[in-house]
């Protein structure tokens, strides 16, 4: 295969590659800025997969939001490449400040006591719930009895919370994503268009002035 790594990857030195890339976030957020004005698209159909991607990643499906965020920019009529890039707004370092903005949004509009800081309770929770899914699984396709004890307190306390009070947040980080995002995309594109079609003139011009020269050629001859 052409594309296959050569030196095969471990699976903790690619949980790690998630957790902090190889060269860097910078390097990656650079990369994803990149790929996404260099779309060939609309630059308001671009904003708008923009828009879907990071308002996305402020809801508590997580390993769904490639899915949810295509899925938001189709019905959109967006980039829904754009929009799988942009989810990765959302990542280890900035989804410790998304949770704790989202909980605590989450906790208000259902008129319950702020939750405070994002704890370790939190996590733990997220632990069990995962811990308790799996094992469940394994249980019902083993024939077991499943529990589902940690489950209700996860929903009550954190995926409620989350579901709800990502919402307000999301919508104001992507409109303001897609209205910063788009003029700059416009610029881009129009600046690109300006060197295309210079490129082009001066490759006109080169062979018009070889094409003159080879007309010259046979009446120097001729004299």
């Amino acid at each position: 295969m052409v594309f296959k790594r050569r030196d095969k990857q471990s699976f903790l030195r690619r949980v790690a590659g998630f957790f902090w890339p190889r060269t860097g976030w910078t390097r990656a957020a650079l990369y994803v800025k990149h790929r996404l004005w260099r779309l060939p698209d609309p630059p308001h159909r671009i904003a708008r997969g923009i828009f879907a991607g990071v308002f996305v990643t402020f809801s508590p499906f997580f390993g769904l939001h490639f899915v949810l965020s295509a899925m938001l920019a189709w019905l959109m009529r967006g980039n829904i490449i754009a929009a799988l890039l942009a989810t990765f707004v959302g990542n280890p370092p900035t989804f410790v400040l998304i949770a704790a903005v989202s909980l605590q949004t989450g906790h208000f509009i259902l008129g319950r006591p702020p939750p405070g800081e994002v704890d370790e309770g939190m996590f733990r929770l997220f632990g069990y719930a995962i811990r308790d899914t799996f094992w469940n699984l394994w249980a019902i396709l083993t024939g077991r009895t499943p529990e589902w004890g940690s489950l209700p307190a996860f929903y009550q306390e954190v995926f409620l919370p989350y579901m709800v009070g990502g919402i307000i947040p999301g919508l104001i980080a992507g409109i303001a994503a897609y209205y910063i995002t788009l003029p700059i995309i416009q610029a881009y594109q129009n600046r690109r268009k300006g060197r295309i079609k210079a490129k082009l003139a001066a490759l006109k011009e080169k062979a018009a002035a070889k094409k003159a020269g080879v007309l010259k050629k046979p009446d120097k001859a001729q004299k």
